[in-house]
């Protein structure tokens, strides 16, 4: 009785509820929409608004959908602000449109331009204004600005109203100061010091003389590459176990500037052990291949080394017809005795052939000059050494910023894709330039040069160089492949105008041209041969100038053709610190013309580093013999030593002379042997101050004329002395203070020598 008691009292409790409640619910689905009015709305359209709403004429009011409409309005991004009313059985829509941008400026831009600014913001005219859209804009250019190095940038937007719901949109930009990098410091770092890591990596400090360089703002990108710049060092130098712990870059509370903060820690140096060469190709012996491997056992550990061991044996496989192998490195480190033994395994690769070439980026050279570089080619067999010498190659024409290959599977599994991404620079070259010497005084020079002509990769030079002793004008130009072969090709034209009333009492004036081509022979050995036709006049002799010196008076056709052999493994063509070079090469004259001679020049240079890459020792020797066939050698053709080429004399100030005018005669056979040890001053690395001691030893001599008053000796001339180089904001400065200790009395000596040159 109870429980039925109970059930009867919640039934009851239900049913009133019910009955309450019912009248409000009937009457909410009982409205039916007669009729949906847009109100507010200039540009669009009444039924483009009704298209995003969940509810139209005849159907029942619901809340929840007109709620979910709003939102749908709102996310358009059409409105300002959006509002949904009934009234009666009329759904009214109130919209508040978002203007349209009439226009859209920059202001307080002087560093970056309108152009880079526009292509990284997404508003553009005739788009609908955003407040999120204008937030958003303003972040990417004050990122555009963070990445010039400019963190204290603002940007402020301003909103110009016009008629017709349009605006004007301004972008006020206070562009700051750049900020620089005040100091880069090391910690954990025992082995090098601070100068030497700095060296390394190619984030630099502020400094005045900088401001040609973007190496000393702050850039993430850059700050990222240098941890990896600083690990590839010290795996060179045997610490295997070294990490970059952090790189942080904290910004000062005056927003002028970072400090850049290293942690490191170095680990233990560790050198080879144990070189072992395994291969699972029956064919390939491993021995055969172990004279490729340059990780040598007891030697201090280098990866470098091994990179380049891969890359050797690969190649090496590549020209026995082995095309798909794969060189892995098994590394065994021994961490109590500091080895690491290395064995290069040679397993067979998957066969994969090169589907596709794809190149892009390249919006002004022509595809084949990329093409032309490649070591693979559209259905070779695919090598990865190739591969890797191709991107150094495409790297090698200096004609773009950025260089990346890329592989993708192609259609089969047997092929592969491979992108090459390219972004062209500038190589066109306007160059002004000025010097001063105390062997040639003061000179200006115009250089216009254009490296990669019409797309094409041919070379054109003109130039211009006026000085106080002598005038040249040159005009050059090259063809990089020739016939479409890997034979370079070019002619120079040229008229150069020079005063040696000072050294032998005469003028001297050459306008010629030549014709000449390049080839490689070999790895590392490079051909090349030449023809010319110059026309020499030897004019304004003075009075008092010795008698073989006015016989030479006049002008001289001469039609030469020559060829020389040039051997190189240096490191670095401007500052090298180890490997060696050699030249050979031989002149004939009188294919036609007034003059018949055969001239031999020959040179060899070789660096060692002394200690680690900052102190080097160089040794090089340079000569050349020429003599007549059948007749004399003349003035022109004969060698002149001194100056630049022998320190401690002036320019001619050695060999045959004239007692009684003093003039230099020149000589038929020369050799000049140098040895310079170049090391640090102790100045910071980036000021870019080296200093050197050095000591020449040479000779010049043998002339054909036997004319009275003419000294002449073979004897052994021989200077020591000190000198700076400065590679200074304004040019590369070259001082030089030299002692003969061995010469004769009838020799010129000049014990202080000053090169300043810069271009702009």
């Amino acid at each position: 009785m109870r429980v039925f008691v109970l059930f009867a009292v919640f039934a009851f409790a239900m049913l009133s509820a019910t009955l309450s409640t019912s009248p409000h619910v009937y009457a909410q689905s009982s409205v039916i929409i007669s009729e949906v009015r847009v109100e507010g709305n200039q540009r669009i359209e009444d039924d483009t608004v009704k298209s995003y709403l969940l509810v139209s004429a005849g159907t029942p009011y619901d809340p929840s959908r007109v709620d979910r409409s709003l939102k749908a309005l709102f996310n358009t991004g059409l409105f300002a602000d959006v509002s949904i009313r009934q009234d009666g059985t009329v759904l009214i829509v109130d919209v508040v449109e978002n203007p349209i941008i009439n226009r859209l400026a920059f202001e307080g831009n002087r560093r970056i331009d309108d152009e880079t600014l526009a292509a990284e913001i997404q508003l553009r005219p005739r788009i609908v204004y955003t407040r999120a859209r204008v937030q958003n804009d303003v972040q990417r250019i004050i990122t555009v600005y963070r990445r010039s190095g400019r963190f204290a940038a603002t940007v402020e937007p301003k909103v110009i109203l016009l008629p017709e719901n349009r605006v004007d949109l301004v972008f006020e930009i206070n562009e700051g100061e750049a900020t620089g990098i005040k100091k880069i410091r090391f910690y954990g770092n025992k082995n090098f010091s601070d100068s030497q890591l700095l060296s390394e990596i190619s984030t630099e400090e502020t400094r005045w003389y900088n401001f040609l360089s973007d190496s000393d703002t702050y850039d993430p990108d850059r700050l990222t590459f240098d941890r990896e710049l600083l690990r590839k060092f010290y795996l060179s130098k045997g610490y295997a176990d070294f990490r970059v712990v952090s790189a942080i870059a904290e910004l000062t509370p005056d927003r002028d500037g970072f400090f850049i903060t290293f942690a490191v820690e170095e680990g233990q140096k560790y050198s080879f052990g144990a070189i072992d060469v395994k291969s699972e190709i029956k064919d390939v012996s491993p021995d055969a291949l172990m004279a490729q491997v340059t990780t040598i056992e007891g030697e201090t550990y280098n990866a470098d080394k091994i990179e380049d061991t891969i890359q050797k044996i690969t190649f090496e496989l590549g020209k026995l017809g082995y095309a798909f192998v794969n060189v892995r490195p098994r590394i065994d480190r021994d961490r109590e005795n500091l080895k690491i033994s290395v064995t290069y395994e040679i397993n067979k690769g998957p066969r994969v052939y090169v589907e596709r070439i794809n190149i892009t980026g390249n919006v002004r050279t022509l595809d084949y000059v990329i093409r032309r570089e490649m070591k693979l080619a559209e259905g070779d067999a695919f090598n990865t050494a190739l591969l890797r010498l191709s991107q150094s190659r495409v790297r090698g024409l200096n004609f773009f910023e950025k260089v990346e290959v890329t592989q993708e599977e192609g259609t089969d599994a047997d092929k592969t894709v491979i992108n090459i991404d390219v972004q062209e620079k500038s190589t066109g070259e306007l160059s002004v330039g000025a010097g001063f010497s105390t062997t040639e005084d003061v000179s200006a020079d115009l250089q216009i040069r254009e490296r990669n002509l019409l797309g094409r990769g041919q070379d054109l030079r003109f130039g211009v160089s006026v000085g106080s002793d002598s005038q040249t004008i040159d005009v050059g130009f090259t063809e990089p492949y020739f016939l479409n072969r890997d034979l370079s090709a070019g002619f120079d034209i040229f008229r150069t105008v020079r005063d040696y009333q000072d050294e032998s009492g005469y003028d001297l004036e050459r306008t010629g041209f030549s014709l000449r081509s390049g080839f490689p022979i070999k790895e590392k050995i490079r051909g090349d041969v030449f023809y010319s036709l110059v026309n020499e006049k030897i004019d304004n002799v003075q009075s008092t100038a010795p008698v073989s010196i006015q016989k030479s008076a006049g002008e001289y056709l001469i039609s030469s053709v020559g060829y020389t052999i040039t051997i190189s493994d240096l490191d670095d063509t401007l500052l090298p610190t180890t490997g060696s070079k050699y030249t050979f090469g031989q002149i004939i004259s009188g294919l036609g013309g007034d003059v018949r001679s055969l001239a031999t020049n020959a040179s060899y240079i070789r660096f060692f580093p002394v200690y680690e890459n900052d102190v080097v020792l160089s040794a090089g020797i340079t000569g050349g013999y020429i003599f007549g066939l059948g007749e004399d050698v003349i003035l022109a053709q004969r060698y002149n030593v001194g100056g630049r080429n022998f320190r401690g004399f002036e320019s001619r100030g050695i060999g045959p002379r004239d007692l009684a005018s003093g003039d230099a005669l020149g000589g038929n056979a020369y050799f000049v042997a140098s040895s310079e040890l170049r090391f640090p001053v102790g100045l910071p690395q980036e000021y870019g101050v080296l200093g050197r001691t050095f000591i020449d030893v040479g000779t010049l001599t043998e002339i054909d004329d036997n004319d009275p008053g003419i000294v002449d000796s073979a004897s052994i001339r021989a200077a020591v002395g000190v000198g700076l180089n400065w590679v200074s904001p304004f040019g590369p400065i070259q001082i030089n203070v030299a002692v003969p200790i061995m010469k004769e009395d009838y020799d010129k000596d000049e014990i202080f020598q000053f090169d300043f040159g810069t271009r702009f």
